[in-house]
């Protein structure tokens, strides 16, 4: 593998025209390259002020073409200063033909676009998205009053879920600039959005300046890039044809005046370039400016074949060449399939799509061969992935002569009541979950008897899945499971696991399946294709004004995306949250039909959860059939549900999920051995900022240990209620449940005469009821599109959100997102959680105004810090979510805001808190460290050093809030606290509690000894932080730290901090209160 870095800077005339594919091109192609690199203004020699006035005479041609510029400028400037909406061509040419005293033609229009491409926008958009205000009642009103709507009721009929489609619609001209106001930088940079000012005449004036200065600058790039033997006028002609936008709802022909199609036809995938061909011609492009910091190839690898110990049977053989095209096999599936054979348990850790499910299927195949009686259990994270799985097998066993009557099945919440007694009864192999496993099966061991009695292997895919608290309340499944299959006469169940690399792959499954000797297999034995990694950052809107800022990543996303997809490529572009993923694809369909690319359009989808089983499962059937050439998702295609062919990974920001999510996402870009690419492209967070400047950690860094909580006593409890109802309890069952279980069992369930111990009557009369794997499940809202009903058409349910999402994007007036189609909310009753939406394609997003406390409220636990004054808290903690308005978004500028009276969301859950003394806050105030800042950053720091953390949350400080310019009378305890998110209370706060004094020491020495300056995510910077981190100081996090633990405090800490980044207006900490003590509560010792 080789990898190198970029050099941040590098003279765009490097470049070379991309090789024609006809010689007719050669010269037009070289000739537009030139061009389009010179255009970009000041980077042909690393400029970085606007050069004024000429560098040589200039041709008449570009008099006149300058002449035509200022009026243009002129006249969107005077717009601009009056107006904040697009503004059309139409608008526009009207003026400045009458400046000028003739016809501004499209094509003159497009010579200025060429010259600067990255300032004038000039394409097709909706004809509807230049509205602010939709039609219709309510919408437009400023301010609002609370709506609850107790009378609206769910429609009598809804039609069902079908993906929507995208209506005719008219489209209009825009011609802008795209540094036309967009609001005023606030002093506090935290503040990312503000109003649309009213620009003054001064300020008309000198916005009108420096764009005739950028277009000079232009064309004297332009004439010092030319050669002596090219004409400069011709060149920028040439070009422009590129640029003259095209009308999506044009019936006709795309074609340029020289009668050719301007539309490309997309590759076929066999025919589709190289990704080395493509990143050459990326990097040749007008647009690029050094976005690849880093690349990392990965060369293409040879498959490496085993043998097996006991050959297969010739009709297994057959049946895998057949299904399969499978005619050996890899070196880890032989040494797999080997393990099970002769008895052992196995977990393979390999790369993602290295054919591991062939290490489970062959070993049935094998049982099923010498017993038909013989059953199997294969459990999978998601059912989309045993679906996907399913059909594998069952083309597997079609293709074996002996086997057409072996039953498969699918065992899980979506199967019919009335089909699961025959499934029951005949069945050889289910697909299901542990869901499913721990609500239906094992409750009812007696109607499965003959399946757990014939139970030879269970396989589980997606093993590094199953970790933290859902994990730890799986692993109590498995061993309830092992139990029952050992009371009904069977002891010879093997498992096999499969999973993506992590480390301590046997350990992982040890622990989970409370087994030992597990057989490990690590070696990949599959073949792969040449990969490219790359580190992409967003560039400089305009390197000659660098108070634009950057660009921002997700518009480098979508454009890259559509670059690549333009050329065959197949890609998927994984976003961080469902509405970033939603925005994306917005993002790409304004795109892509400003382009007049409908024809790509039609083959790019949105996949994420939230979404009907329906339409998940028709996106997967396109995407697998080879029609989809795009895919924008969350992780929820992170597993390996096989969609076909992808040879592109887009990671839109870091991944939560952290290292391991991103190696995991990287991994579904060449699933079949052809080249392929991923791509990082970093948003300006710094957790994102961290791997851009140390890029190896991605490959390089190991992923953190997965951690299953077998001594939890809230879980084990649980998990021992519903085992007792199974099969009474005895104390020889701690080899199942481990050395708590006599404890537990005395202490909660209820002991006969004959000593069993049998379920606590609280639980019952169904134990799996009152325990949920996952948590509480949320209830949901149903959004209903009711924009047909009036013309004869039925309602039709765009999609299902839970609460705790439907507070922040279901709201009267608010814009809904599905499939990258706005929906505006017309209606909302949150007593039957119905929320009704008409299709418009608005042009903007809405975002609600809001905030959320996190409260102590009450104290059951106090314990001491070790060698330290300070003492840490545990009890109940109240959370106060409200929403008080929204604001309407374009470009990142607010162009509306809507107040709102709605009633607070409140939950509770159990947390644990540390108060910061006041001393420290005085001492971090006399340092210049924003209190806010240093406490959000050592509660990462602290979080950081436990190792269920996952399971936990903090009260996250939101830059826009801390950094806003008017004092706030919200006003925040200093306090580092943190909670189990509400409805999912599985111990862990506790037993962090537990443990305080080693994780506050630990944090303390994480954060002294790394070697960063402003912090990263082996310190301070939390990768699953809601706020992104915005709001972080390292030194103030190391005093808060230190002065918790009762430690001297490091004197260089104490210099006062020359600040760096947005600056708090208004102090928004607080002496934390004193928090209500429950009765009888003692101070414990740490021991």
């Amino acid at each position: 593998m080789s990898s190198s870095s970029i050099p941040a800077r590098q003279s765009r005339k490097r470049k070379v025209s991309p090789t024609p594919s006809t010689p007719e091109l050669s010269t037009s192609q070289s000739k537009k390259s030139r061009v389009k690199e010179s255009a970009v203004t000041g980077k042909g020699k690393g400029k970085s002020s606007v050069k004024i006035g000429r560098a040589r005479e200039w041709p008449e041609y570009f008099d006149s073409l300058f002449k035509t510029f200022k009026a243009l400028n002129t006249v969107i400037a005077f717009c601009s200063s009056r107006k904040h909406l697009a503004l059309t061509f139409s608008v526009v040419r009207a003026s400045v033909e009458g400046l000028l005293k003739h016809p501004l033609e499209l094509a003159k229009v497009a010579e200025l676009k060429v010259l600067l491409p990255d300032l004038i926008l000039f394409a097709y958009i909706p004809s509807i998205e230049l509205r602010i205000h939709a039609d219709g009642g309510a919408i437009s009103k400023k301010t609002r009053e609370a709506s609850p709507d107790f009378t609206l009721k769910k429609p009598k009929s809804i039609s069902s879920t079908q993906l929507p489609s995208e209506d005719e619609e008219e489209h209009v001209l825009v011609l802008d600039f795209v540094d036309s106001p967009k609001g005023h930088k606030s002093a506090n940079a935290g503040f990312v959005r503000s109003m649309p000012p009213a620009m003054t005449p001064a300020a008309t004036k000198k916005l009108i300046e420096k764009r005739n200065n950028r277009f000079t600058d232009a064309v004297n790039e332009l004439l010092e890039a030319t050669r002596s033997d090219e004409d400069p006028v011709m060149l920028v002609q040439e070009a422009a044809r590129d640029y003259i936008p095209v009308d999506p709802s044009s019936t006709t022909s795309t074609i340029d005046t020289k009668g050719k199609n301007r539309q490309s036809t997309v590759p076929a995938a066999h025919e589709r370039p190289t990704i080395d061909t493509i990143l050459e011609e990326i990097q040749k492009q007008a647009w690029y400016n050094n976005q690849i910091v880093h690349r990392r190839t990965a060369e293409a690898k040879e498959g490496q074949t085993g043998v097996l110990d006991n050959p297969i049977s010739d009709t297994v053989k057959q049946a895998l060449q057949q299904a399969r095209k499978i005619y050996s096999l890899y070196t880890h599936q032989a040494e797999s399939i080997n393990a099970l054979a002769q008895g052992k348990n196995v977990i393979v850790s390999t790369s993602t799509a290295s054919g591991k499910s062939v290490i489970y299927q062959v070993p049935l195949l094998t049982f099923l061969e010498s017993n038909q009686d013989a059953t199997a259990m294969f459990i999978y994270p998601t059912k989309a992935l045993a679906q996907d799985q399913k059909g594998a097998l069952e083309q597997l066993l079609a293709s074996c002569p002996s086997m057409e009557n072996v039953v498969v099945a699918t065992y899980d919440g979506d199967t019919p009541q009335e089909d699961r007694r025959g499934i029951r009864e005949t069945a050889s192999v289910i697909f299901t979950n542990f869901d499913m496993i721990h609500a239906s099966i094992l409750p009812h061991e007696d109607l499965w008897r003959r399946f757990l009695q014939n139970l030879k292997l269970v396989a589980v895919d997606e093993l590094h899945y199953y970790n933290g608290i859902f994990g730890s309340h799986v692993a109590q499944v498995i061993r309830r499971m092992r139990r029952i299959c050992a009371a009904v006469g069977n002891r010879r169940v093997q498992f096999v696991s499969c999973s993506a690399t992590i480390s301590k792959p046997r350990q992982h499954m040890e622990n989970l399946f409370g087994i030992k000797g597990v057989e490990e297999i690590v070696e990949d034995g599959a073949p792969s294709g040449r990969k490219d990694y790359l580190v992409w950052t967003p560039p400089p809107i305009d390197e000659l004004d660098p108070s634009l800022g950057h660009k921002s990543a997700m518009s480098e996303a979508t454009r890259l995306m559509r670059f690549l997809m333009e050329r065959g490529v197949r890609v998927i572009l994984f976003c961080k949250i469902r509405k970033i993923c939603e925005w994306a694809m917005k993002a790409l369909r304004t795109e892509l039909t400003a382009a007049g690319r409908l024809d790509i359009l039609k083959r790019v989808m949105a996949y994420r959860g939230g979404y009907s089983p329906q339409d998940r499962r028709k996106i997967e059937q396109e995407a697998f059939s080879g029609h989809l050439l795009g895919i924008v998702a969350t992780n929820a295609l992170e597993l390996g549900v096989d969609i076909g062919v992808l040879d592109a990974v887009l990671m839109l920001g870091f991944p939560i999920g952290g290292i391991a999510s991103y190696r995991q996402q990287a991994g579904r870009a060449g699933r079949r051995a052809r080249d392929a690419l991923a791509v990082y492209i970093a948003d300006g967070f710094p957790v994102d900022m961290h791997y851009v400047t140390n890029p190896d950690d991605l490959w390089e860094k190991p992923t953190g240990d997965l951690i299953v909580d077998v001594d939890s006593k809230i879980i084990l409890e649980a998990h021992l209620q519903c085992a007792a109802h199974e099969v009474p309890l005895t104390s020889e069952d701690e080899k199942y449940f481990g050395p708590l279980t006599k404890e537990i069992c005395e202490k909660s369930l209820t002991k006969d005469a004959d000593g069993w111990y049998h379920t606590h009557n609280k639980y019952l009369p169904y134990p799996a009821k009152h325990v949920t794997l996952r948590g509480v499940e949320e209830e949901k809202y149903c959004v209903v599109d009711i924009s047909k009903v009036n013309s004869g058409g039925n309602p039709r349910l765009v999609e299902e959100v839970e609460v705790s999402r439907a507070l922040y994007e279901i709201y009267e007036g608010g814009i809904f997102i599905h499939q990258g189609l706005t929906f505006m909310i017309q209606e909302v009753s949150h007593d039957s959680k119905l929320a009704r939406v008409v299709r418009t394609d608005a042009n903007w997003i809405t975002t609600p105004r809001d905030y959320t406390n996190v409260d102590a409220a009450q104290t059951f636990r106090i314990r001491e810090i070790r060698a330290s004054p300070h003492r840490a808290y545990y009890g109940r903690v109240e959370l106060k979510s409200i929403i008080y308005g929204y604001y309407k978004i374009r470009n990142n500028s607010i162009i509306d805001t809507v107040d709102m009276d709605t009633p607070p969301w409140e939950r509770e859950t159990i947390g644990f808190w540390l108060d910061v003394p006041k001393p420290t806050l005085e001492l971090l105030k006399d340092t210049h460290i924003n209190p806010a800042e240093a406490i959000h950053a050592a509660a990462h720091a602290m979080m950081n050093r436990f190792a269920l953390a996952r399971d936990l949350e903090t009260e996250c400080k939101v830059a826009e809030k801390e950094y806003r310019a008017t004092e706030s009378r919200r006003k925040r305890p200093a306090r580092l606290i943190f909670f189990e998110p509400s409805g999912k209370i599985a111990g862990v706060a506790a037993k962090a509690f537990d443990h305080v004094s080693d994780i506050l020491n630990d944090a303390v020495n994480s954060v002294l000894a790394c070697p960063c300056e402003q912090g990263c995510t082996a310190c301070v910077l939390g990768t699953s932080c809601k706020e992104s981190n915005l709001v972080s100081n390292k030194p103030g996090a190391a005093i808060i730290l230190q002065s918790l633990a009762g430690l001297p405090i490091d004197a260089d800490l104490l210099v006062p901090q020359e600040h760096q980044g947005p600056v708090a207006a208004f102090e928004t900490i607080e002496v934390a209160p004193v928090v209500q003590t429950a009765d009888g509560v003692e101070l414990e010792k740490d021991s």
